[in-house]
This record gives structure tokens, C-alpha cells and sequence, in this order.
């Protein structure tokens, strides 16, 4: 390898912006921050945290006031 051409490699603190959780990885960089981790993730935890966004078809039908229930 050449001299003086590689970054450094350091530990870094990785935190969560959605629950706080921090954990320390290696990276180049000091600090790295996410949106969210394993410790808050639905994939993982099992849990929705928020309101999935309707598709089309929903949104028009109840801007339109239609009713989708079998009559």
C-alpha cells in the first residue's frame, strides 16, 4: 500500500434520529447519524409506528366520497 493516501479509520458513534439509540461502528467519519436502526425499524421490532400512505384508489375515492363496502 502507499503512504499517506488512505483515509483514517476511526471509531465512530452511529445515533438514531427517531429513538436515541447509539452504538459505535468503525467509519471514516466521526459521527454518523440515521433515520432509523434496528432498535426502531417496524421490520424488526414488529411494530407500525406511523400511518402508511393510502395508494391512489383510496385517496380518490374518498376525495370523491365513494364508498367501498359490498352492498
Amino acid at each position: 500500500m502507499k503512504k499517506d493516501i488512505h483515509p483514517q479509520y476511526n471509531r465512530c458513534v452511529i445515533t438514531c434520529i427517531s429513538c436515541g439509540n447509539e452504538f459505535e461502528a468503525g467509519s471514516t467519519l466521526k459521527e454518523i447519524k440515521v433515520d432509523t436502526c434496528s432498535n426502531c425499524h417496524p421490520f424488526y421490532t414488529g411494530k407500525q409506528r406511523f400511518v402508511q400512505a393510502d395508494g391512489r384508489v383510496d385517496r380518490f375515492n374518498r376525495k370523491y366520497g365513494i364508498d367501498n363496502e359490498d352492498k
